[in-house]
């Protein structure tokens, strides 16, 4: 915190916005980046710099973290591949570099958490952070496909799942513990998947996991674990804290603190959407308005078709659709809407390739840790 001067009377939501700015400074952010937390930095972009590019610049892509950031040499950085494998690996980055090709994938990431904020108005989700829309971004990762280590590594006949390991040490977990997850074999020996040291065509950044992340098309943020630092074959999911408690769809009146058998644990990306401009609340010009946003959906579907009601859904304006930078990509949306002077509700809904659309109303998914809102958007201009 930046130290007080006792020389007179203060404001500490002056105090705030300083050390919000010298956070989002610190971690090469653009100014007007939504900062939900210092330690651990948990930031989002404001809704119209998200929409600025399809491939989301580095400045702006959201942070989300569950633990101080480690500051890893890459020199001395170790990757341990070990459990239910033929030949256990050890890796250095020139290992990575130099004994597996090169693999680029287009993939839009989204936390669980993304657009939390509309839960959070239907009733309160303590010790949650209230994300907007901005929970999500899209980058082109290069790295080594984990396929490609795997079979060097000679995963077992009959193994399920493969697990990550990160260095983050995140003191939210019961116990203090490192971040870690696991995906399906299945997913993990898929082409796309990446052991990724470059975000954009340069190095990756350390908040973004530096010097090796992985990169998980499709499926939730947090599978995608940063500064990872072990991989383990094995029989069943991680045991984590992370994937066994935390990133779990819970029933409502579950307590999100404890495990619970009824639990779902959190992978594939359900369809979801929202407006990036204009902004929630702007004030725009009466008569014809451009309105633009993104939709995505995970595992192996696509955006089909993104809807847009000026009537609370009564009538609906199919949106034109930009192509998607890459498969695993989310696609831009736009169209133009005539607006009466006054205040007018804008609502969206996007469809995917399996026919699956998103739900008319928040309160039919709320949960105690307030994940996976992919309910209708909304938004309110006032038009004059």
């Amino acid at each position: 915190m930046r130290p007080r001067d006792p020389s007179g009377p203060q404001d500490p939501r002056r105090d705030q916005m300083i050390d919000e700015r010298n956070s989002v400074v610190a971690w090469g952010k653009r100014a007007g980046t939504i900062v939900h937390g210092e330690e651990p930095f948990n930031a989002e972009p404001a809704r119209a710099a998200l929409a600025e590019d399809l491939l989301t610049p580095v400045d702006v892509f959201y942070s989300r973290n569950h633990g101080p950031v480690p500051d890893i040499d890459p020199t001395t950085w170790r990757l341990r591949v070990d459990g239910r494998v033929g030949h256990p690996l050890t890796l250095s980055l020139s290992d990575l570099k130099e004994r597996f090709p090169l693999r680029e994938v287009v993939a839009t990431l989204q936390c669980a958490g993304n657009r939390r904020l509309g839960l959070l108005d239907v009733r309160d989700i303590p010790g949650e952070t209230p994300w907007g829309p901005g929970a999500t971004s899209t980058a082109r990762w290069a790295g080594a496909a984990l396929a490609d280590v795997l079979a060097v590594a000679g995963a077992a006949e009959g193994a399920g799942h493969v697990a990550f390991t990160a260095a983050d040490v995140s003191p939210d977990a019961e116990p203090e513990q490192p971040f870690g997850s696991s995906i399906p074999l299945e997913k993990a020996a898929s082409s796309e998947v990446l052991l990724a040291w470059e975000m954009n065509g340069a190095a990756l950044p350390r908040v973004h996991g530096a010097p090796v992340r992985v990169v998980v098309p499709g499926y939730i943020g947090a599978r995608s674990v940063k500064w990872i630092d072990r991989i383990t074959v094995q029989d069943t999911p991680s045991d984590n804290y992370f994937q066994a408690v935390a990133y779990r769809l819970l029933p409502a009146d579950a307590d999100p603190a404890e495990p619970h058998p009824d639990g779902l644990a959190l992978g594939a990306v359900a369809v979801n959407a929202d407006v990036l401009v204009p902004a929630d609340g702007a004030t725009v010009p009466a008569g014809r308005t451009t309105v633009r946003g993104y939709a995505f959906a995970g595992h192996d579907r696509g955006v089909a078709r993104v809807d847009v009601s000026v009537d609370g859904g009564t009538h609906w304006t199919q949106a034109d659709l930009d192509p998607a930078p890459g498969r695993w990509a989310w696609r831009f949306w736009r169209t133009e809407l005539d607006l009466p002077a006054g205040d007018t509700r804008i609502v969206v809904r996007a469809w995917d390739t399996a026919g699956a659309s998103m739900p008319e109303d928040p309160a039919h998914l709320w949960n105690p840790k307030g994940y996976v809102n992919n309910a209708w958007a909304r938004i309110t201009v006032h038009a004059r």
